[in-house]
Parts: C-alpha cells; sequence; structure tokens
C-alpha cells in the first residue's frame, strides 16, 4: 500500500519539485557559502513542519518521525553545492551567478529529497520510525562537507542504522536506477609540488639547477608507482596534471610547480602510496640537485556500499520500479565525499538515470552543457521516499 501512495504522491508533486531545482539551479552557490540556498531549504522544511537543524554552517537537517520513532532510524543525504564553471545552457532556469553552476547534479539531489520530505511527511502516520533529513554543504571542496558534518553529530541523536545517497548519471537512461555493492567510487587525494632550484641563462645550463628537467623526470617516475607496487587487481590512479613554470624560450626558470591526483579503492595501499610518492619525489629532486616542498591534501575516502544492505535496497528497488529498470552500476574512479559516511555506518549509494539521447540530453557532469531530463526528478523522490519509508538492515 505505501509503495502505490508514494507513487500516487510523487506523480502529484512533480511539477512542484522540478520547480524546486529550477530554481535551485538558477540560484547555485560555492561549496561552503550556501548561504541562500540553506535558507531556502529551511523555508521548505519549516513549511511542512519538518523540525530543522543548522550544522556545518549552511547544512540542514530535518526530522520527520513515522510511527513508533524509535524503531528505526533512516539517514537520507543530498548534498547542495555548486561548481566554479560558467554554464553554457540557453534554458529559462539558466544560472543567475556568473561562473557557477549546477554542474554536478546537487540541484537534482536536493530537490528529490525536498520531493520525498513532503511525501514523508504527509504518509508519516503509514511507516514506522525516523527518517533523518541531511542536506550536506561543500562536497565538491576538501575536507568535503560530510566529514564536518559528522563531526558535529549528524550521524547521532538520532543515531540512523544506514543511510542512503543518489547520484544523477546522465549516461543512464531516465526511468532506470543504477546500484553496487562493495566498493564504489575511489578515495581522492590532491598532490601539490614545488620544485626549486637555480635559475639563469638557457645558453648556460650548467650553471643552473634546470627544474624543468627534474620536474619532467619525477613526472615520469611517479608513473611507477601504481604501476610497479600497487596490486594491478586494486584500481588505482596518479595523474598530474598540471605544470607550471616559465615564462620566456632563454632563461631557465628558479620553480617548477605540479599538480595531480592519487585515487585508490584500498585505504591500506593509500596510506603506503603517499609514502612512496614523497620517496620518489624527495630521491629524484635531491639526485638531480634540486629542493622540492610536497604536500599532499588527503581527501575523502572510498565509498563503500554495505553488502548486505545493497542486497536488501536493490530488491527494494527492484520492488518499487521493476526489476527491468534496476541494473548494476559500474566501478568508479571519481571521489565523492558519501565515502565518510559509509566508513561510519552502513551506506548505499546510487545512481539516477537522468540522460535521455532522444531529447539530446548527453552531456557530463562538471560540463557546462550538463542539464538532466526532468522526468527523473518524481523517479528520484519517489525512490528515495519509498527508501525512507520501508528500508532497513537489521
Amino acid at each position: 500500500m505505501i509503495a502505490e501512495r508514494i507513487r500516487q504522491l510523487a506523480s502529484a508533486y512533480a511539477a512542484d519539485t522540478i520547480a524546486i531545482r529550477h530554481h535551485l539551479h538558477a540560484h547555485p552557490e560555492l561549496s561552503y557559502k550556501e548561504y541562500e540556498t540553506s535558507k531556502y531549504i529551511q523555508q521548505k522544511l519549516a513549511a511542512l513542519g519538518i523540525p530543522i537543524t543548522i550544522m556545518a554552517g549552511t547544512g540542514v537537517v530535518g526530522l520527520i518521525a513515522g510511527n513508533d520513532p524509535s524503531s528505526r532510524t533512516i539517514a537520507l543525504r543530498a548534498d547542495i553545492d555548486a561548481l566554479p564553471i560558467h554554464e553554457e545552457n540557453k534554458v529559462p532556469y539558466r544560472s543567475v551567478n556568473d561562473g557557477v553552476m549546477h554542474a554536478c547534479g546537487h540541484d537534482v539531489h536536493t530537490s528529490c529529497l525536498l520531493g520525498a520530505a513532503r511525501i514523508l511527511q504527509e504518509t508519516r502516520q503509514e511507516w514506522t520510525g525516523t527518517v533523518k533529513l541531511i542536506f550536506q554543504p561543500g562536497e565538491e571542496r576538501n575536507p568535503g562537507g560530510a566529514s564536518i558534518m559528522i563531526r558535529e553529530g549528524v550521524l547521532e541523536k538520532p543515531n540512523p542504522e544506514l543511510i542512503v545517497g543518489m547520484h544523477v548519471n546522465p549516461q543512464l537512461e531516465t526511468g532506470k536506477l543504477s546500484f553496487r555493492g562493495g566498493k564504489v567510487m575511489a578515495s581522492a587525494d590532491e598532490i601539490y609540488i614545488t620544485v626549486k632550484g637555480k635559475g639563469g641563462h638557457a645558453a648556460a645550463p650548467h650553471q643552473t639547477t634546470d627544474v624543468i628537467l627534474v620536474a619532467s623526470h619525477i613526472v615520469v617516475a611517479l608513473q611507477q608507482i601504481v604501476s610497479r607496487n600497487n596490486n594491478p587487481f586494486s584500481p588505482s590512479v596518479l595523474s598530474i596534471c598540471s605544470f607550471n613554470g616559465g615564462y620566456t624560450t632563454n632563461v631557465i626558470p628558479h620553480e617548477v610547480k605540479l599538480m595531480g591526483t592519487f585515487r585508490a579503492m584500498d585505504e591500506a595501499w593509500r596510506s603506503k602510496a603517499h609514502e612512496l610518492i614523497r620517496q620518489q619525489v624527495e630521491s629524484v629532486a635531491k639526485g638531480m640537485g634540486a629542493e622540492i616542498e610536497l604536500h599532499i591534501d588527503v581527501g575523502y575516502p572510498n565509498v563503500y556500499n554495505d553488502e548486505k544492505l545493497h542486497v536488501i535496497a536493490m530488491a527494494k528497488a527492484a520492488e518499487f520500479m521493476g526489476q527491468e529498470r534496476v541494473e548494476e552500476t559500474e566501478l568508479r574512479m571519481g571521489a565523492e565525499d558519501f565515502g565518510y559516511y559509509s566508513q561510519k555506518i552502513p551506506g548505499c549509494f546510487f545512481r539516477l538515470g537522468t540522460g535521455n539521447r532522444k531529447k539530446g540530453i548527453s552531456s557530463g557532469v562538471h560540463t557546462p552543457t550538463f542539464d538532466i531530463d526532468e522526468d527523473a526528478i518524481e523517479i528520484g523522490m519517489s525512490m528515495m521516499a519509498f527508501f525512507g519509508a520501508t528500508l532497513r538492515i537489521t
């Protein structure tokens, strides 16, 4: 009965929820600066009569009590920040904040959770337990809003037994969901290297320490970290993505800056790799007469979907959506700070299909032309509501 009730309400509230998405998309805010977004979410929850708590500056937490509230608590999470990208879409709800865009679908996640909150609040006499709504800031920027929310007690009072998060997938057609058990997404660390030496005239390299050459050797040497030290059955990536030094054709500079990323699926290997990176960079620089400054900004842990919860959640999704609309998602080397939650309590992070090639909607996330097939909104809000009303692991 609750499944059909949720379907009916999701259909009835879909247009309103799409309007919420349009507002959020048009007014994006960067990580930890989501002031107006936070106020908007608070207003929507307050209008529904849902009590709220503010955390991590701009984060919002709501509680919906069903029958027998202490019998179980489940957390539903959405992220609310946007990216520093200039939007190129020519749509009525295009970003009005120049250079800022919801290019990763966080406007979709937030609107779907607000839609689910409306459904759950209206049906709270028809299900048991408590649903904790987590609207989290700063997913796109270290240290990750999730880590701050956890530190401030978001997983306490009441303590959720599990947490569910959703992410748009423009490569998956609208109408479908995808799940994966175990390791789902990689950890992500940022690498910053400064190579320092004696600059000088390019015609007299013997009187300099050629930091361009040193930095080049470091880039090549770092590729051995993964290829010759990591278990090939455990995915890992080390990429140097920025090489900055010099300003003309005939001067060897005194400094070169490198930036890159390190991704891993295994926390033990992640820790070991950090030490190997440091050893490799320092030894190359010392051997070539240069000095280095190395900083590894430790980012999000890998996202791990609890195996038992995964089986239960996938079965629930098939029950609600139909087996033919539920798929297995691929392993991804992208990162998500949902990993902080899944390291603490059983988590389920699934994908919402938002693409529609017939409509020309296929641009990837983090691009200036990203958009969604908005038929996905009704699916996302109803699935989150159904999980909130029925999912449990014990």
